[in-house]
């Protein structure tokens, strides 16, 4: 199975939490494209990078979209969470921005938000998790990458204070891998 990305650190938690399919990455396959992310919605982004990989390699391909949500925020910065300081964006200029924004005001509550899909050329699934948390008053944690450091879970820790064992049991990219993986199963039997 492809997996349409070029982050490594994506590639390492879907490896690990699909560690009972051989994944490969673009570069295993020898492919370096970026597939532009334009869709207004996870969910077409997913499928639209998902199908593209699959029409160059015809082969089995999972391709993920994911974000950030923030209530306050009216679900800001959503599917444009990687995106919306622009291309020359590091994570830390994007985490402290997110953090100023939702200090002005009361509820800091958000939502990760991960849509997985799998297409085989006729088969086209959908795997869905969603992960329930707070927006921290600072950056805090060393593991993980994005958001993480500023994703804090209802038990105080941010999503880069944990070990990523646990966060690969209970992030949103680990909840739709696990939905898409047990549609997947129900396809193939």
């Amino acid at each position: 199975m492809i997996v349409a990305t070029n982050n490594k650190g994506k590639l390492e938690e879907i490896r690990k939490i699909l560690s009972d399919y051989k994944i490969y990455s673009l570069k295993d396959k020898n492919l370096d494209i970026d597939v532009v992310e334009d869709e207004d919605t996870f969910i077409g982004n997913a499928k639209k990078k998902a199908i593209e990989i699959y029409n160059i390699l015809h082969e089995e391909t999972i391709a993920d979209d994911s974000g950030l949500c923030i209530n306050c925020l009216d679900g800001f910065p959503g599917v444009m969470t990687h995106r919306f300081l622009g291309d020359d964006a590091t994570d830390k200029m994007r985490n402290e921005y997110l953090i100023n924004e939702v200090n002005k005001y009361g509820d800091r509550s958000a939502q990760v938000v991960c849509n997985i899909v799998y297409y085989d050329g006729e088969n086209t699934i959908v795997g869905a998790g969603i992960l329930e948390g707070f927006i921290s008053k600072e950056c805090r944690g060393n593991n993980g990458f994005g958001f993480d450091e500023i994703f804090e879970l209802p038990n105080g820790l941010t999503l880069a204070e944990i070990s990523p064992k646990e966060k690969n049991e209970i992030s949103a990219r680990s909840l739709a891998l696990k939905d898409l993986r047990n549609k997947i199963n129900v396809l193939k039997k």
